[in-house]
């Protein structure tokens, strides 16, 4: 690449030429190897004689930070140890972010390496990916688009994976939805981030589920609103609680986020009949039920409404692979013109040729084939898991019953103290990766832990939780009261 060179400033021509690619050779724009751009091409684009370019190429070759290749050109030196005075952006605190920006919850999901026994939450397995139907479909695509007449696309997203979301919800959750009814978003956070914005104003009052999906509250009380907590037990949301004035009420009936249990059928009766009643929107989140591993589904709250007050989200990411960025939205007539507004102000569409891939993935039931095979993967993990817990933590853990998703929780039993943070933090030196289930509370801290078997795979469950024990052993932490 061409490296930019200002001639403002003190000396001759030939030193600013100088000293700018010097600058980029010890910043690291400049790396080991790189070429620079021929003497009479630069003299051309700065307008100075190619003698003067070639000044400042012999005096960086003199200093040995570039080398001369005969018929090849020139090139920084390969001893050249890059960055050695890297560059920043400008330091100090003029400018400041308004709150809650100026001081941000961190993400849950940190790099580093992984952890030999990870029990993380929320993420599939990434070697049960589709790779080569992916890699071919994808292929074709970009092959096509290249052809094809380039331009902005669709903001609610590439009308053949429109079609397809919605015959492969209708079939598999019974969600009521056509082509027209579907936005494609970059995931479900997207989703949750454009319902927002054309739903809630500041000051509003939002009602969520506690414990809770913990991106949710911040995206929704970044927005301006009242975040509430609202207690969840067996059968799902206490509607009873639901603070009157709320707008908007956002929970995740299929699989509840991090409990597991599924809302009860008289539960999303009383939900849509209280939201009728007060005005307010559902949010039904429907992240990862299509891995169920027993029990008859319940019907979606979307299938249920009757009066055009329920946003129904899904996302592919937990399906196939975070990597994806893939959800979508199914809205009311009413808010389709809005979202799709917002969206095209957003980030104006999302990627042709891997949504229309995605497409094809679906409509050839590729997709399908692989979530029969991943639920059995799934079911055989979660039933090692849940046996191994029932084994060897029954007086500590009792697990909270659920029948889809790629975790479970398991609450600590009553007259049973723990210091589950240290248990934790301990575990994870010896290799075990594991979240407590107060990191998704808002209100006060609810004691247990929160156990993914979407990375893990089945033959490393045990040894995983034999040193999860050892972690509960060696802090001295678990007493009976």
């Amino acid at each position: 690449m061409d490296p930019h060179i200002s001639l403002d400033g003190p000396g001759d021509l030939a030193s600013r030429i100088y000293h700018g690619l010097l600058e980029a050779i010890l910043d690291g724009r400049l790396r080991p190897g790189e070429r620079l751009p021929p003497t009479r091409d630069l003299a051309r684009r700065l307008q100075v004689s190619r003698n003067t370019v070639c000044v400042a190429y012999e005096r960086l070759t003199a200093e040995g930070f570039v080398t001369a290749r005969v018929g090849a050109g020139t090139f920084v030196a390969a001893g050249q140890a890059p960055g050695t005075c890297p560059r920043s952006a400008p330091s100090g605190d003029a400018v400041r972010p308004r709150p809650p920006w100026d001081s941000p919850t961190p993400a849950p999901h940190t790099t580093g390496p992984p952890a030999a026994y990870d029990f993380g939450v929320g993420l599939p397995d990434g070697d049960l990916f589709p790779l080569a139907a992916w890699r071919r479909l994808l292929t074709g695509e970009l092959r096509a688009s290249a052809v094809r007449a380039s331009g902005y696309g669709d903001p609610a997203g590439h009308a053949g994976l429109r079609a397809a979301i919605a015959r492969y919800i209708g079939v598999s959750r019974s969600v009521g939805a056509d082509a027209d009814d579907v936005l494609v978003t970059q995931g479900a956070q997207q989703a949750l981030d454009l319902i927002a914005r054309v739903l809630l104003a500041p000051g509003d009052r939002v009602a969520v589920e506690e414990p809770g999906y913990p991106p949710v509250r911040r995206l929704f009380a970044a927005l301006g609103a009242r975040v509430t907590g609202v207690p969840v037990d067996e059968e799902g949301i206490d509607v009873t609680a639901l603070p009157p004035g709320a707008r908007l009420v956002y929970v995740t009936p299929s699989h509840q986020f991090p409990l597991g249990t599924p809302m009860s059928a008289a539960r999303r009766t009383a939900l849509l009949s209280w939201a009728d009643r007060h005005g307010a929107v559902i949010v039904e989140d429907d992240y990862d039920s299509e891995f169920r591993f027993s029990a008859r589904p319940l019907q979606p709250l979307q299938s249920l409404d009757r009066t055009g007050r329920v946003v129904y989200v899904g996302t592919f990411s937990k399906t196939l692979s975070p990597m994806l960025r893939a959800g979508f939205l199914i809205a009311p007539a009413a808010l389709r013109p809005g979202l799709r507004a917002a969206r095209q102000l957003a980030d104006s569409h999302g990627e042709p040729a891997a949504q229309a891939a995605l497409a094809r993935l679906i409509d050839s039931g590729e997709l399908a084939r692989h979530v029969r095979k991943a639920t059995r993967i799934y079911a055989a993990r979660r039933e090692r898991l849940v046996t191994a817990l029932a084994e060897d933590f029954a007086d500590r853990l009792a697990i909270v019953p659920s029948t889809a998703g790629l975790h479970l929780c398991a609450r600590m039993r009553p007259g049973v103290r723990a210091d589950l943070g240290g248990v934790r933090d301990r575990a994870r030196r010896f290799g075990v990766a594991v979240e407590t289930l107060d990191g998704y509370c808002a209100g006060p801290p609810q004691a247990g832990l929160v156990l993914g078997y979407g990375l893990i795979p089945a033959e490393r469950i045990g040894d995983g939780l034999r040193h999860l024990d050892r972690a509960f052993g060696d802090g001295r932490a678990t007493e009976r009261a």
